[in-house]
């Protein structure tokens, strides 16, 4: 043996490193065996991956927001969009220190303006009260630990099954916004049109990025995103949306690529608690007479708990954050911040902010730290002067880094004892529900009931904690009585 290898203190591996700056010490990135650049490489990602937001939300959202006599109702969406998104990012990342980006979410922005405004007859001020409430609620069970409590009372193989169920999800959202999926009404799904485009974009980004992946290339997520863009925008293929709603070849930047934000006064502190309240909205629930707001409150409640909840445990768990006790650093003020960018969001006039399950491209991408999120968030505040360039990147860009993302989060399912039926039945329903029903909290709660019942009714009850079994009784009766 050398002993020059054996007494030379140049092998740092032997101590932990010393952060090399004070953004170091404060993220801890080089404890997590991560750099700044990385840290930044992969919050880039994650935003170009979820910066699809800026334009969906405020397209879904403007279907129930309608002022009269203001006609920029659209851009003041975008840029609530924008901070939201911003904010929930910056807290996740300043506060938490966690890698995962926070956006307005998807599908409770629809329950939002086609259930709770459209269909049940609330005002869009009185549905922003409902979710500023729900926002309160989670914040409260985060602060006395419940939401912790259930993520622990969670064995393994749900844990594990809730990682791979997103990166299924993920794979869907991917092929579905590429157009190699599409909705049948007599099949529910089939393949798409591969005279399309953005099929063929998506399927190029794909391969190369795969490739760029295999050969271990540094940001290979990143690069695969702004390669296919580029050969979108040399090519000009119809990938983008034209004025008129149908596909066209990038339009460049015809009105420059710098667009000042303003204060969009119309949609901030627009919450109307007493209406929520007014005793015209009444309903029988349960055979007994309640307000129906109680019930819209709870849907925001419950369908985010769960859908933020197991989107944050399998991201924090893909990120190598969960010890082999389950539990994770700093859990309570993680499980926090997801209700305070709720209650955020509905003060600055949006449906509810929540953890981002395309965060994974950026925990894929390298990010460990709270620094991936801050960046994410950055880039949002930017993104309101700068929306236009957001533009550029069509989803067929994008498409492909969801997909691989989603290939890679499949790999815990080997941990998972196939061969016993009491952890293998719980654990493929909460994988293929989350694709099938479009809804992590669906298959996080199918995975917890399935769990329950199986423990209880082979006489097993005393194999799990009792928190278990209260979480399945509650969904039950979600599902009975709020669906």
């Amino acid at each position: 043996m050398a002993s020059s290898e054996t007494t030379e203190p140049t092998d740092e591996r032997a101590e932990p490193a010393r952060p090399s700056s004070a953004v170091d010490r404060f993220f801890e990135i080089t404890r997590h065996g991560s750099t700044v650049p990385r840290e930044l490489r992969a919050g880039l990602t994650t935003f170009l991956a979820m910066s699809y937001i800026i334009f969906v939300n405020p397209s879904v959202l403007g279907n129930a927001i309608v002022i009269d006599g203001v006609d920029n109702v659209f851009t003041q969406l975008v840029i609530v969009t924008c901070i939201a998104a911003a904010f929930g990012s910056l807290v996740m990342g300043l506060i938490a220190r966690y890698p995962f980006a926070q956006a307005p979410g998807m599908g409770l922005n629809a329950f939002f303006a086609f259930t709770v405004v459209i269909g049940m007859g609330y005002t869009w001020q009185q549905a922003l009260a409902a979710v500023f409430i729900s926002g309160v609620l989670f914040v409260v069970l985060s602060v006395i630990g419940a939401r912790k409590a259930i993520v622990q009372a969670l064995p393994m193989s749900l844990k594990l099954a809730i990682t791979a169920g997103i990166g299924a999800f993920l794979a869907l959202i991917g092929m579905q916004n590429a157009g190699i999926v599409v909705n049948d009404d007599a099949t529910l799904v089939r393949i798409g049109d591969f005279g399309n485009p953005t099929v063929w974009l998506a399927l190029i980004g794909l391969v190369l990025t795969a490739i760029l992946m295999k050969l271990k290339v540094t940001g290979a997520i990143l690069w695969g995103i702004l390669a296919t863009t580029a050969v979108a925008i040399i090519f000009r293929l119809a990938v983008y949306v034209g004025a008129d709603g149908s596909p066209a070849p990038f339009g460049g930047f015809s009105d420059g690529i710098l667009a000042l934000p303003f204060w969009p006064g119309d949609l901030a502190f627009q919450m109307d608690f007493a209406g929520l309240f007014n005793p015209a909205h009444l309903d029988v629930s349960a055979g007994f007479l309640v307000t129906s707001a109680i019930t819209v409150i709870l849907t925001f409640f419950v369908v985010d708990f769960f859908d933020a909840t197991g989107t944050l445990t399998g991201l924090a768990h893909r990120a190598g954050f969960v010890d082999d006790k389950g539990e994770m650093p700093r859990a309570k003020t993680l499980f926090s911040m997801d209700g305070l960018a709720a209650i955020f969001g509905a003060t600055m006039g949006t449906s509810t902010t929540t953890a981002y399950v395309e965060s994974a491209a950026g925990v894929e991408e390298g990010g460990r730290s709270g620094l991936t999120a801050v960046t994410t968030g950055g880039l949002f505040v930017l993104a309101m002067f700068f929306w236009p360039l957001v533009g550029a990147v069509p989803s067929a860009a994008t498409s492909p880094a969801l997909i691989l993302v989603g290939a890679l989060m499949m790999e815990g399912v080997k941990g998972i004892d196939w061969k016993d039926v009491g952890d293998s039945v719980p654990a493929f329903l909460t994988i293929v529900a989350m694709p099938f029903t479009y809804s992590i909290a669906n298959g996080v709660s199918f995975g917890i009931i399935a769990y329950a019942l199986i423990k209880v009714f082979t006489g097993r009850f005393k194999e799990s904690s009792w928190l278990l079994y209260v979480v399945a009784a509650l969904l039950i009766a979600r599902y009975i009585w709020l669906e």
